[in-house]
């Protein structure tokens, strides 16, 4: 494993959802705060950006070449990185304590989303899934929706809920897009560390950001944690496998919550890091419609 390098100086206040576009060698990230979505061209170094009237919590690419992203107010898609916004999806929830979060693909190409409720003082976070115009609860019972991913296989979903430091597995019908047995993959002691955003590489092996915790920890499909990844900045808060042969991992971290002793320590936090890794990441899923 090489060290670990910064492959953007994005100084973001939240930096989100990295995504690899395996087509154009594309990295794509999103602030959340900042309510902006970033293309990062690792062929020419450059890096674009396009500013949006809220944030944007998440979104995958499309098989048309487009998007679809989870906003505060809704699901929306988009054909090109520049296009106008095509409601999908209006929010019902109370847009003022509520807002999309974290969210992914499946292998199918459904496209799954989780809330986070910001006063933390009841369980208002749910993962939901759209596809072909429709949307479906697929679970409610968090604070903070994050950590979404899928085994190798398909057949289990991973999801975290990052104030309450756990991460749930279920049963995942890939056919159906049905989520069932829901039970408790990891938790991690307080103070030390929230699981955050994740990915899930080509063996099986779970890969979470720990907000607060300074590192990325790998943990086997039986729950263990097999290694632990040093990051330059107090939060990081998602991970991506992506570059020519999959092995890159790309850490995205948050500048807003660091205090000035931490941008001391870490200047560079707000930027996406890289590692090159021993084991190939999944491809990411696109949305089918």
């Amino acid at each position: 494993m090489t060290d670990m390098q910064c492959a953007v100086d994005a100084q973001a206040k939240l930096a989100e959802c990295p995504r690899w576009d395996e087509r154009t060698q594309t990295l794509y990230f999103v602030d959340i705060d900042s309510f902006i979505l970033y293309a990062y061209s690792t062929e020419s170094k450059s890096l674009t950006h396009r500013k949006f009237n809220e944030e944007i919590g998440c979104f995958s690419l499309a098989e048309n070449g487009g998007f679809i992203a989870a906003f505060r107010s809704g699901v929306y898609t988009f054909e090109d990185f520049n296009a106008d916004l095509q409601p999908y999806w209006l929010a019902d929830y109370d847009k003022e304590t509520t807002r999309f979060n974290d969210g992914r693909c499946d292998a199918k190409g459904r496209f799954l989303a989780g809330t986070m409720y910001s006063p933390k003082d009841a369980f208002k976070g749910a993962l939901h899934q759209f596809s072909k115009g429709q949307e479906k609860l697929i679970d409610q019972a968090a604070w903070t929706s994050n950590g979404l991913a899928f085994s190798p296989d398909n057949t289990i979903m991973y999801y975290s809920d990052t104030p309450n430091h756990v991460v749930y597995q279920f049963d995942y019908d890939i056919e159906t897009g049905t989520a069932t047995n829901k039970r408790v993959f990891i938790e991690f002691p307080h103070g030390n560390g929230r699981p955050d955003g994740a990915a899930v590489d080509s063996e099986g092996n779970y890969w979470s950001a720990l907000y607060q915790g300074q590192r990325i920890v790998k943990i086997s499909p039986a729950g263990k944690i097999l290694e632990e990844i040093p990051v330059p900045a107090t939060y990081p808060t998602m991970v991506a496998f992506g570059g020519p042969e999959m092995k890159t991992l790309f850490i995205s971290t948050c500048r807003g919550a660091q205090t000035d002793d931490e941008l001391k320590e870490f200047p560079q936090a707000g930027g996406i890091f890289s590692i090159e890794t021993d084991v190939k990441g999944q491809t990411e899923p696109r949305f089918a419609g």
